[in-house]
């Protein structure tokens, strides 16, 4: 779509000497003007995606007229405003496309300085629309991007899957080994969602005592219990109007789900040692490291709270899943630890980038960064003794390996940029080509928004 400052008038009326000299007064005004000799001529060009700013359009014309032409826009996904011009007296016509959804009418006979300023307002009402739906669109793809790097499809699946769900108010259970990221994936779900101005509010399950599982959950009032000194909120009322993210929901006490399950199907919480009833209105966002209806089956975990928490479920993969991730992920992680800890930013070598792929990385994410912190600090990285393993391969396994490596490593110095790394290693197109889909290394995954052509 044009830019919002380039919108142009749509002027709609088979009268040829209205549509020049209103198109006229319109350009001397400095509005861009596009005429349409019939309305389906609009349509179409509506309907192929052309840019429009604001339709004005005569209602009485031969074949489609202009209230036929108004309810049809209706039923786009961005229908533009527009102003229907309507005969002398015409109050009732006037009515009925107002209810139908006319931004506003002229009644003939009218000034051009009274249709100019309508034009005006609704231009800038279709400006600000498209402009609050470019930065809603650049808010969702730039944080999700940001926050959950990564070009693996996995992620690239997560990614719109989060898109998709945010807005809506839906429970959420989250699958993930630990240090997966999904406290990352809740948080994304509540800002995108609800907003950052809304409370958000995690509770590890599996960190709590079970004696104090239900105060936590439920809040309690003073002398409730031996040690209830005052009154304390709990979590599913202080995270009324947002979103409670409930980690290792697994560890939940089979008591503490029957009240859970409760609350979440009434809305409502009563705290423990009152009787008064609190409503709520919340999302939760479960996490678990375990299949909840396998645990089910086992007795361990309520059924019918794990249909009421999973609504829509999400599934994050584990790191040793999206290996062609990981240079970019440690690169990333090498950034923020250079600048949380005020050093130099080292580039890694290629014999690091070979340690990195041949680890299985059990703590996912999280020993990542715990890696990725170490080098920078100039320490040593334990988790990628494992490594060694990779002297017991054949010669022909180790060239390859560090074969995989270097290109990976090249491709990452350049952002994706193919003739960069060709000039780098002094390879020809083809044989680069040839190489990166042996080792399965997709230039996308590198690309850091660079023109790399």
């Amino acid at each position: 779509m044009a830019s919002v400052d380039e919108l142009p008038i749509w002027l709609v009326d088979d009268d040829p000497d209205v549509r020049e000299s209103l198109g006229q007064w319109l350009e001397v005004s400095d509005l861009a003007v596009r005429p349409f000799a019939e309305a389906t001529a609009a349509l179409a060009a509506l309907a192929a995606g052309d840019a429009c700013g604001v339709l004005v359009s005569d209602v009485k014309m031969p074949g489609m007229d202009g209230l036929a032409l108004l309810d049809a826009v209706q039923g786009l996904e961005e229908p533009p405003p527009v102003v229907l011009i309507t005969g002398h007296g015409d109050v009732p016509m006037a009515v009925t496309a107002m209810q139908a959804g006319a931004w506003d009418f002229v009644e003939k006979p009218y000034s051009p300085e009274r249709l100019e300023e309508c034009v005006r307002r609704a231009l800038e009402r279709r400006r600000l629309a498209l402009e609050n739906r470019r930065l809603r669109h650049a808010l969702r793809e730039g944080d999700l991007a940001g926050r959950l790097l990564g070009r693996a499809p996995a992620m690239l699946r997560l990614r719109d899957q989060l898109a998709n769900l945010a807005p809506v108010r839906a429970n959420v259970l989250v699958h993930g080994e630990t240090g997966s990221g999904k406290e990352v994936v809740a948080r994304c779900l509540h800002d995108l969602g609800p907003g950052p101005d809304a409370p958000f509010v995690a509770l590890n399950c599996g960190a709590l005592a079970p004696e104090l599982i239900e105060s936590e959950l439920f809040g309690h009032e003073k002398g409730a219990f031996t040690g209830a000194q005052e009154r304390r909120i709990g979590k599913l009322e202080h995270a009324s109007g947002g979103t409670l993210f409930l980690d290792e929901v697994e560890s939940l006490p089979l008591a503490a789900q029957v009240k859970l399950l409760r609350a979440l199907q009434e809305g409502e919480i009563t705290r423990l040692g009152s009787n008064a009833v609190q409503r709520i209105d919340l999302r939760v966002v479960a996490a678990s490291k375990v299949d909840l209806l396998a645990l089910a089956a086992e007795g361990g975990f309520r059924e019918d709270l794990y249909y009421r928490l999973a609504i829509a479920e999400l599934a994050l993969p584990p790191l040793r899943e999206r290996r062609e991730d990981i240079a970019l992920l440690f690169r990333h992680f090498c950034h923020q630890a250079a600048e949380v800890h005020d050093r130099p930013l080292r580039e890694p070598d290629a014999a690091l980038f070979q340690a990195l792929e041949h680890h299985t990385w059990p703590g996912n994410l999280r020993e990542l960064r715990n890696a990725a912190t170490r080098f920078i600090l100039g320490l040593e990285i334990p988790c990628l003794g494992t490594a060694a393993a990779a002297d017991e391969d054949s010669l022909a396994a180790q060239v390859a390996a560090f074969e995989a490596a270097l290109l990976r490593a090249a491709l990452g110095r350049h952002g994706g940029n193919i003739q960069a790394v060709m000039e780098e290693l002094e390879l020809p197109r083809r044989t680069l080509n040839q190489k990166m889909q042996k080792h399965g290394l997709r230039r996308e995954a590198f690309l850091d928004g660079g023109d790399d052509s």
